[in-house]
């Protein structure tokens, strides 16, 4: 299982069990925010606005949030004045961390994520040391529970899926940036129930850690995605499993 379907598996429980579905929803409504605003309020002509719709969606948000977030980014309400940052930096044993923030206040959130990275065995780098690491992917998950995972990587491929794999409670289907709506509408056609539906970013390899360092990674990791203005985080580290269960049950 890569590092990023694990992590990505804490994320989507977390989001929605706990108090976090709070700030979820700041999350999402800042990317509609900016969608809109760097795009237009037309969802036909915005493909990114359409994305970032369908995961708000996906994680039950009102259509009056989604409809107001929109009217904030194309100005007919106030508070669309968002910047978009990436942020790259190292983690424990060298491992590359991406981040993605939407932020009203760019100097203050450089500085909270560098403090993040201080305090948890990591460094905040220069723009574009790590971004060569990874590529733009379109990542669709089901859960393996709903769906005969032969049939639904049939299904997937026919579509244009470059991927899919079953991990534990999931079963993930890659993609093309280009293709992920195309993938997701052909799956829905056949009945399947898309759990969510996202473009991250997928290492190029994986490095591989100790438990020590794994637990290390995984606290920062965290701490990182609890800031408000973090949108997304990305690593290439390979986390043994044994860590994300003892990590999950603490």
């Amino acid at each position: 299982m890569s590092g990023h379907s694990k992590w990505h598996s804490i994320k989507h429980q977390k989001g929605v069990t706990d108090a976090r579905r709070g700030q979820l929803f700041t999350k999402l409504t800042r990317e509609i925010i900016i969608a809109a605003r760097e795009g237009g309020g037309n969802t036909e002509a915005n493909f990114r606005l359409r994305l970032a719709i369908q995961k708000a969606r996906d994680s039950n948000m009102p259509m009056d949030n989604i409809d107001r977030s929109i009217k904030k980014g194309t100005g007919e309400l106030e508070g669309g004045s968002l910047a978009e940052l990436t942020l790259e930096g190292y983690g424990p044993n060298g491992i590359a961390i991406l981040v993605s923030a939407l932020s009203d206040n760019r100097n203050r959130t450089i500085q909270e994520v560098r403090s993040t990275f201080s305090r948890h065995g990591g460094s905040l780098g220069e723009s574009g040391c790590v971004a060569w690491l990874f590529d733009s992917k379109g990542l669709i998950m089901v859960k393996a529970e709903s769906v005969d995972p032969d049939e639904l990587a049939l299904a997937a491929i026919d579509a244009g899926a470059e991927d899919v794999k079953v991990e534990d409670d999931y079963v993930e289907v890659y993609t093309v940036p280009e293709e992920l709506e195309k993938v997701r509408a052909a799956l829905e056609g056949n009945n399947v129930a898309i759990e969510s539906s996202e473009l991250f970013k997928e290492p190029k390899s994986l490095i591989e850690l100790d438990e020590k360092a794994a637990m290390q990674t995984l606290k920062l990791l965290d701490k990182l995605e609890e800031n408000d203005d973090v949108q997304n985080v990305f690593s290439n580290a390979d986390i043994p499993d044994a860590v994300m269960e003892a990590y999950q049950a603490g």
